[in-house]
């Protein structure tokens, strides 16, 4: 009897300790969470929620953003750098100015704007959704204070028409997300960079998957990669990629291409070389030095991404993605202490504005360890493709090939999927999203990504001759791309060996069309329609060499 009552004690004893755990860890944080004002004096931008999670005293952010030091955590080196005089791109030496000033980059574009329906958006149409979604945040914000009893003395927002990403949404048509000589993506870039935050939150997939992750899966699902929504004081949004690796990482020799890490820089980079191109078809995307105490965590109403915020030994406040198999410290991200580099991508129109059609790339990869796609084993591949509907029939093929071209510059084994908008019909431009698997290794060149040039042997004469220029010393990719990146606060955006590596990645996609027009002659790779054959007309240019 007495041993069953020492039982019975040490069992009550057990349930007791638990149930404080529990008390401590989970029920008492969230109380704290409610009872807590959300308002911070202007004087104290920093005080609050991360400060109180530390375990010894942390520099205040605003020191940390008038001086950061070398930042010691693996996944954060993020410091202030100083822009170049007049943006890195003026004087009379400019490459860049040289190539934009180029007659293939002047040449008007076909076929021409008629009217609204060669426009993406209505703007009348646009305008009253904007209206309609600013006024639902600001009673959205107006019960959350009084639920909190909280009191402000901010103005309700108001949708101004002028601001940069309305522009670049309105200006938006069927011959690129902007046009070339457009100023609405610079100003666009420095608002980006500029504006505080006034509200965070996971995307859209990744809400979709808290607590529904398959750790089963080989690849995981989309959204693992932490990336936050922020939105700024205009109203405007933009998708936060965190910095996970350093300038002059490379990936594993045994990474699989699925596995490897999301880079901000690549997200930058990409952009810069899309405009270089003159695609215009990836998001304006900026770096930005971001302060995730006070323009995530302090800005965030998601309680589950407010949980996930944690200060390291370092001192330094850290937060991950919230999922299953990612749950972990490990996989954290951290600034210094509270800033971090990331890049900001614009959000595109609304889907309800305007729908996006999401197509399987042709040339897909297999996402497993040991399969293999149908392309991969058949080099006659292609021809199945030509005859399947609309790559029968439109220009999709060789914007397939194009878009080949460009992640085969930046190293992107990760073109799953592709986007276009429903309007502008099987012949619309597809839009370079998810850029962040780019720039992975600059040592290493993946022919198996120009399999659809290599393929089909088919090329736009537009986007030939832009090739062809960008290997001139006076065009040399490289130098506008270095000269480019320098506009970014986060410069250098790019280690020089990827930069060389551009370079030389240029000379193989050249090589491989000289091969197809060596088999199958000039004028069945070389496709001129009439958005080409403008280009061709300012100067013939020598395609075989």
């Amino acid at each position: 009897m007495p041993g069953l009552r020492r039982d019975r004690l040490l069992t009550l004893l057990l349930l007791g300790a638990l149930l404080s755990a529990d008390l401590y860890f989970h029920l008492w944080p969230q109380v704290q969470r409610q009872l807590r004002p959300r308002e911070r004096p202007q004087g104290c931008p920093c005080a609050g929620r991360a400060s109180s999670l530390a375990p010894a005293p942390a520099p205040a952010p605003a020191a940390a953003s008038s001086a950061p030091g070398t930042v010691a955590h693996n996944f954060s080196r993020a410091g202030p750098r100083a822009e170049p005089a007049g943006g890195g791109r003026s004087g009379s030496g400019s490459k860049l100015q040289a190539l934009f000033a180029h007659p293939l980059y002047n040449v008007p574009e076909e076929p021409p704007l008629l009217g609204p329906e060669d426009s993406l958006l209505a703007s009348q149409e646009a305008l009253r959704y904007y209206r309609r979604k600013v006024a639902r945040w600001n009673r959205r914000q107006k019960m959350y204070k009084e639920q909190m009893n909280l009191t402000s003395l901010d103005p309700p927002l108001q949708l101004r028409v002028e601001a940069s990403w309305v522009q670049f949404h309105l200006e938006i048509n069927r011959h690129g997300l902007y046009s070339r000589s457009s100023p609405v993506v610079s100003k666009l870039l420095h608002d980006m960079k500029r504006f505080p935050t006034i509200s965070s939150d996971y995307s859209q997939d990744e809400k979709a998957l808290l607590g529904a992750c398959d750790c089963s899966q080989i690849v995981k699902p989309s959204g693992v990669h932490l990336k936050l929504v922020l939105r700024f004081s205009d109203f405007g949004k933009a998708m936060f990629k965190p910095m996970r690796q350093q300038r002059d990482e490379e990936t594993p020799e045994d990474f699989f291409y699925f596995i490897d890490f999301q880079r901000h820089n690549a997200e930058i980079a990409a952009f810069h070389l899309d405009r270089i191109l003159d695609f215009r078809r990836v998001p304006p995307t900026v770096g930005r030095l971001v302060n995730v105490t006070k323009e995530i965590l302090e800005v965030t109403k998601n309680e589950i991404l407010q949980s996930v915020f944690f200060v390291s030994p370092a001192s330094n406040v850290c937060f991950f993605a919230k999922c299953p198999y990612m749950c972990k410290t490990e996989y954290a991200v951290c600034g210094n202490p509270h800033l971090l580099e990331g890049s900001l991508s614009a959000f595109l129109p609304s889907l309800n504005l305007a729908p996006r059609l999401s197509v399987p790339n042709p040339w897909i990869r297999s996402y497993s360890l040991a399969g293999k796609e149908e392309w991969e084993v058949n080099p006659l591949y292609c021809d199945t493709v030509r005859q399947i509907y609309p790559y029968n029939s439109s220009n999709r093929l060789l914007n397939v090939i194009d878009m080949a071209i460009f992640d085969f510059l930046i190293g992107n084994m990760d073109r799953h999927h592709y986007e276009m908008f429903t309007k502008f019909g099987d012949d619309g431009f597809l839009i370079h999203l998810d850029n962040a698997r780019g720039f992975g290794r600059h040592s290493h060149d993946e022919i198996s990504i120009l399999s659809p040039l290599s393929q089909c042997c088919m090329i736009k004469r537009k986007t030939l001759l832009h090739l062809q220029l960008l290997t001139q010393a006076d065009y040399k990719l490289s130098d506008v791309m270095r000269e480019s990146l320098l506009e970014d606060q986060l410069t250098p955006v790019l280690t020089e060996p990827h930069l060389l590596a551009l370079d030389r990645r240029l000379q193989i996609i050249l090589r491989t069309v000289e091969r197809c027009i060596e088999v199958h002659g000039e004028q069945n790779v070389i496709a001129i329609g009439p958005a080409e054959q403008s280009a061709a007309d300012f100067g013939q240019a020598n395609l075989t060499n």
